[in-house]
């Protein structure tokens, strides 16, 4: 009889980090809201403990700020915040696709076709949080597929702080549909290897995101309107 492995479950405070997370990139809890302790004691149904860990790790991340004398609240980003973030993970991103159009293996690039598949799925019946959470997921496939451990360590540091920006910049349809369409291009520039046609697609895809946010801002709709902490 084989012998039955249990696999290691993520600490408590890594899930309700998740499930933290979540909430503050979907806007759940507004830029500069504060994060109500009590309340989101009982909303996810954990003891203070555990939820501070979280909130240690978000901040970590750059999600969450811990003010003085105002405890945690979510982050704010100014215009320059957004630029420099995007510069950054444009360049990171570029990097990732061009060593992965030459690395990937066979099993690695069924893998992100399937994950296209499933992200187009969830473009046609407009479930925006399902489309993200793929979309993430591809995108850190072609980071992991660089095989870089440097670069993927650099690149979920940086990335995690755009997590919001790049989520709101769907509610468009016309700019979503078009990142379907790029996210299109960059799997057969995958397929191809053609490691600078990759590079370059997804560097103008960063930067159209970041331009997204920007015009966002720009019209005061980036942000919802949020109740001072």
């Amino acid at each position: 009889m084989a012998e039955i492995v249990e696999l290691p479950r993520p600490a408590l405070h890594e899930q309700v980090a998740s499930r933290l997370r979540s909430l503050v990139v979907e806007g759940r809890i507004a830029p500069g809201a504060k994060l109500n302790e009590r309340e989101l004691c009982a909303q996810l149904q954990v003891s203070r403990t555990p939820l501070r860990e979280a909130i240690k790790l978000l901040s970590a991340e750059g999600l969450v700020d811990l003010l003085p004398n105002r405890g945690a609240v979510a982050a704010r980003l100014e215009a320059a915040d957004v630029v420099a973030t995007f510069e950054v993970l444009a360049a990171l991103e570029g990097l990732s696709g061009e060593l992965a159009a030459q690395r990937i293996t066979e099993a690695g690039l069924r893998e992100i076709h399937a994950l296209h598949y499933e992200m187009l799925a969830c473009f046609a019946r407009r479930n925006l949080a399902g489309y993200y959470q793929l979309n993430a997921r591809i995108h850190g496939a072609i980071n992991a597929a660089a095989g870089n451990p440097v670069l993927a360590t650099t690149y979920r540091s940086v990335n995690a702080r755009a997590q919001p920006m790049r989520f709101h910049t769907n509610h468009d349809e016309r700019k979503w549909a078009r990142a379907v369409a790029e996210h299109g291009q960059m799997l057969e520039a995958l397929a191809a290897r053609d490691a600078a046609g990759l590079r370059d697609l997804l560097v103008a895809h960063l930067h159209s995101k970041r331009d997204t946010v920007l015009e966002l801002m720009q019209q005061g709709l980036f942000y919802p309107q949020a109740a001072p902490a």
